[in-house]
């Protein structure tokens, strides 16, 4: 199916309760959705959808224990690597918004490097790590210098070049944004499913997008 969503975000919750219900450690279920991230790019190709949004780690996630946090960050690290040469193949730039200067310098260069490497493709991963919605409008809000217009503020967003979402999808039964993208989210239709992320599905997200197409099919006959 083709889908008339061109910019998707997506809230990926629900990796730990997942694990938790299989007895495994939480860590299996961050890796085990960090690879659902992987074919969840893929699918979205398949679809036409340009630019995909992902909540990958946000600036609140930073108050977790340090082992959580060390563990997020290895796992950030191999799909850097182990999983770099499955994303160079999906043809798509890959683009990471959110305060880089608090990962460890190791994924910086990561993150460089991907950049740089897939910057030639015209659709987009957007991943976001170390995010925060109110954060990213606050260091925009100072970059801007004189009288603060919505112009002004949006050009200076870490996510400028980031089209606004269509659609929102969160995953893992919670109803809320949890401060993901909220400049660009300001028309965004929201989806909500209780379908944990590591077992999100490429069913699943066929399920999402034909609610939309029928949910705004609905709002242009109002």
């Amino acid at each position: 199916m083709k889908t008339s969503v061109k910019t998707l975000g997506i809230i990926m919750d629900g990796n730990r309760r997942w694990a938790t219900a299989r007895n495994l450690p939480k860590t299996d279920g961050h890796k085990a959705g960090l690879d659902t991230v992987v074919k969840t790019i893929q699918w979205c190709n398949e679809v036409g959808i340009e630019d995909v949004a992902f909540y990958v780690f946000s600036t609140e996630n930073w108050k977790r224990t340090k082992g959580e946090i060390d563990a997020l960050m290895k796992l950030l690290e191999y799909i850097l690597t182990d999983k770099r040469g499955d994303i160079l193949t999906q043809e798509v730039r890959v683009r990471f918004v959110g305060d880089m200067s608090k990962i460890p310098k190791r994924l910086q260069v990561l993150v460089a490097e991907m950049e740089l490497e897939t910057k030639k493709h015209k659709k987009t991963a957007w991943v976001c790590l170390s995010y925060g919605g109110r954060l990213e409008i606050a260091e925009a809000a100072n970059e801007v210098v004189g009288k603060v217009t919505e112009k002004k503020l949006a050009r200076e967003l870490w996510t400028a070049d980031m089209p606004d979402l269509d659609l929102i999808i969160r995953t893992g039964g919670n109803h809320r944004l949890s401060n993901f993208l909220l400049w660009k989210a300001s028309y965004a239709e929201l989806y909500f499913t209780k379908t944990p992320w590591p077992a999100f599905s490429k069913r699943h997200l066929r399920t999402a997008l034909e609610w939309y197409e029928k949910n705004i099919q609905v709002n242009k006959g109002r």
